[in-house]
């Protein structure tokens, strides 16, 4: 599993398709993150940018081999963990991404609630943020991975999916990531910094099956 990942993230890297994902990411938290803003706000606002960022490097990351490239690596390591393979190396991408935007955050923001009468610690903060952005990252992973190949191959019903689906997934009330999100806005009136461990948990879940049922059907559709 270690050569596959490093071989998709090699393609990831050499095809620059992680750019425009990477430029909608930068652009989310230049227009919403300011300098001198409640630190829990603006670490949720991140948090939330990163769950379309990473549904769609989850899309590059399956799409991203020529068939031919495709069909060798499945061959040789079986299609299912060739598919596992691309997953991960979306995810991981995406990982980055959020955990270097929370600390950005982090440096810029102001650490005081959002009456800015009550301190708010930053390390405590910033585990808080990096914890929803995982969550947003998992969440987003798990809607790349159904809204894609192997159960979605034409581009035209696949991006509009992973597309309307990111968006639902956000804003909806049930969702994990949104209440993860939700939980850092509060703590920013409060003062309390939530650990957001119950969605983390949730959105892993989400995750691990969303991409064992693509890997399952890589494997039946190859």
């Amino acid at each position: 599993m270690t050569a596959l990942l490093r071989y998709q993230a090699a393609l990831l890297v050499r095809s620059h398709r992680w750019l425009p994902p990477l430029l909608l990411y930068g652009a989310f938290l230049g227009i919403g993150v300011q300098t001198g803003q409640p630190i829990l706000d603006s670490l949720g606002y991140a948090a939330a940018a990163l769950l379309p960022v990473a549904a769609w490097l989850v899309r590059v990351g399956v799409t991203q081999e020529p068939a031919a490239a495709r069909d060798c690596a499945a061959a040789a390591v079986g299609p299912g963990r060739a598919h596992l393979a691309s997953v991960l190396t979306g995810l991981g991408a995406a990982l980055v991404l959020g955990t270097a935007g929370t600390l950005f955050v982090a440096a810029v923001s102001d650490p005081h609630t959002a009456d800015h009468r009550q301190e708010v610690p930053v390390p405590e903060a910033t585990v808080a943020g990096l914890l929803a952005a995982v969550a947003c990252a998992l969440l987003g992973t798990a809607v790349g991975a159904l809204c894609n190949r192997p159960l979605l191959r034409r581009p035209g019903w696949a991006i509009p999916s992973t597309m309307l689906a990111a968006l639902l997934v956000s804003v909806a009330g049930a969702s994990p990531a949104n209440a993860a999100v939700s939980g850092l806005v509060d703590g920013s009136h409060s003062g309390a910094v939530p650990m957001p461990l119950l969605p983390l948990a949730l959105t892993g879940a989400a995750a691990a099956g969303a991409t064992a049922l693509a890997c399952v059907l890589s494997s039946r559709r190859s």
